[in-house]
């Protein structure tokens, strides 16, 4: 018996990194699982490496438009009959500039990815999921959802902001056996970190992407960086239903990085 037998779940950004690790887990523990990217070619690739069969399947498009995380939430429910678990995953560092030099376009894309997917999906998901009067809404937040650093201002407020609209969510359907929770990652080298790290560490005033993942390790208890692996077990755990009791939380899965 799988920890996640008879569950189906949605997960944004799931074709890599931390959302391919969570479809993964998900389909190990006995769930069924839609994974959501931007690129086709991509999402069928972790479909065939996943080797799932029936158990998982893929909906295309960006998570930062409202009709594809409305859609891949319907698209779920046609395809398995309901929604149990809804995980709203994509998100990152879009752009790294100071306040004063950020522009209305960057920020724009910043609340987009990182806050109105998660509104739009969540949103969504409770619709399927109140009157059933079950369900398990996840979001993958960030340790600079609690904290924050220079350079990357977009990234750490719509962290903080996700991070109160779990709090409120979690609130409403309280009783009605849904609960509403937030993973906290601290930093895992995936290939967003790879391909927007060197800026991200020339804001931050390091020398180098080197420095910055260093910086990140030293911040921690442990002392390295965190895995996929280790967030997607977090995950099943708030999914499943030894976790009902826990809601409106935020979960650091982040090595000791957060001093509260």
């Amino acid at each position: 018996m799988g920890k996640l037998d008879g569950k189906v779940a949605c997960i944004t950004g799931g074709t890599r990194s931390i959302g391919r690790a969570m479809a993964e887990a998900f389909v190990a523990e006995g769930g069924k699982v839609v994974i959501n990217g931007r690129n086709e070619e991509k999402g069928r690739l972790a479909l065939a490496e996943m080797d799932a069969g029936d158990a998982a399947d893929f909906y295309g498009g960006d998570a930062a438009k409202q009709e594809t995380v409305e859609g891949l939430i319907d698209f779920t429910v046609e395809r398995y009959g309901q929604l149990d678990i809804c995980c709203l995953n994509s998100g990152g560092v879009m752009n790294t500039a100071p306040v004063f030099q950020m522009t209305d376009e960057e920020w724009q894309l910043e609340v987009d990815w990182n806050l109105n997917h998660v509104f739009w999906g969540m949103r969504k998901a409770l619709q399927h999921m109140i009157p059933r009067e079950t369900g398990r809404v996840l979001v993958t937040s960030s340790v600079e959802g609690k904290l924050g650093k220079p350079g990357i201002p977009g990234y750490a407020a719509t962290k903080h902001a996700v991070n109160g609209l779990v709090k409120a969510a979690a609130q409403e359907v309280g009783t009605l056996g849904i609960t509403v929770n937030s993973i906290l990652p601290g930093l895992i080298e995936t290939d967003i970190v790879r391909d927007t790290g060197p800026a991200s560490a020339e804001a931050m005033g390091l020398d180098g992407y080197d420095a910055l993942l260093d910086v990140f390790a030293q911040e921690s208890a442990i002392k390295r960086l965190n895995t996929v692996e280790e967030v997607a077990a977090v995950a099943v755990f708030l999914a499943s239903d030894a976790a009902r009791n826990m809601t409106g939380n935020m979960f650091p899965v982040d090595g000791g990085t957060m001093p509260y």
